[in-house]
């Protein structure tokens, strides 16, 4: 219920801030357009705006069959969730990095990035899927993606007030208007975004740390992508910003978004709470935490890196396929 209203409360919030861009770039005639858009944009937004977000982020599905030894982890991780076992996603990108969607458990998805599964080793990326299926469980996901598909519809209604605004006879501002909103809006959107993602990053670390029973592999994992993010670009992100706060760290860190305004947490700050947690918690427990350990080091998947190499998942020729080739 308490995820429902707030998912209400963020629909009706976002939809107010839509139509104040449309009566500022159309006086009265671009506000009705704007609700107009506003509510097929809350419908797409409840039944397909993962399906956006996974295809914005050029995310293809891993075959099962082809990587039984990562789905075997993730079906562990499920159980010890108490979660239906999630699609697997892959994003081509160098940066590791993750983030979770679909508006239930029963239609959800993990995306994670080729850097991930060269860079992390197991129990890492162990710790980082925990930490996904934690937002899933808490039914985060609905809520975050459809605030990403607002935002990334707010800043393009902002740019289109921005070029057409200052011709528009109905706008009560006229081009300054138009220049006010491509301005205002996004940071607006960017606002609620923050107010969205921040305090439920530390309660998906906990959860995580909850699932896979060991709190400072997790640490670790948020340790090392946030170190890489600085250096490393996140091609898929730097298109769509909108959707920078669904991962688990902020993609364009150290490009574009500035820490004041940062959609997550500081990575210090998770990484000592979640060395509280471990402290409380002890030694980690085995549990399904076997199963994914026990993917072996060998010559070809050393300790440097993770234990899988995932084929094809059918990307175009053209398209970089990560560590896999």
């Amino acid at each position: 219920m308490f995820n429902t209203m707030r998912t209400g409360l963020l629909l009706a919030v976002l939809t107010a801030l839509f139509m104040a861009v449309g009566y500022v770039v159309g006086g009265t005639s671009g506000m009705v357009i704007a609700f107009g858009v506003a509510v097929v944009t809350n419908f797409i937004g409840y039944w397909n705006a993962d399906k956006l977000v996974l295809s914005m982020q050029h995310a293809e599905p891993i075959d099962p069959a082809r990587a039984p030894d990562l789905y075997r982890m993730v079906e562990g991780l499920a159980r010890n969730a108490g979660l239906p076992v999630p699609k697997l996603f892959l994003i081509h990108t160098d940066q590791p990095n993750a983030f979770a969607t679909g508006r239930n458990p029963e239609n959800a998805a993990v995306a994670v990035s080729a850097g991930l599964l060269q860079r992390l080793q197991p129990n890492e990326v162990a710790g980082v899927i925990a930490h996904e299926m934690a937002h899933i469980k808490h039914r985060d996901t609905l809520t975050m993606t459809i605030t990403a598909t607002f935002a990334g519809a707010i800043g393009m209604l902002a740019q289109f007030g921005f070029f057409f605004g200052g011709r528009n006879n109905n706008s009560p501002f006229g081009g300054v208007g138009a220049l006010l909103a491509m301005l205002v809006a996004p940071l607006a959107a960017l606002l609620v975004q923050m107010a969205v993602s921040r305090t439920r990053e530390y309660e998906a670390d906990r959860g995580g740390a909850e699932i896979s029973g060991d709190p400072l592999a997790l640490a670790s994992a948020l340790q090392k992508i946030s170190a890489t993010a600085r250096a490393v670009p996140n091609q898929p992100a730097r298109d769509n910003p909108a959707m920078a706060h669904l991962y688990i760290i902020n993609p364009l860190s150290g490009a574009t978004m500035d820490n004041l305004f940062s959609s997550h947490p500081a990575t210090e700050n998770r990484i000592a709470a979640l060395r509280q947690i471990a402290g409380s918690m002890g030694t980690p427990r085995p549990s399904a935490a076997a199963d994914w350990r026990a993917a072996p080091a060998t010559a070809a998947a050393p300790a440097a890196r993770a234990g899988w190499r995932v084929p094809s998942t059918g990307a175009a020729p053209d398209r970089p396929r990560g560590p896999w080739g």
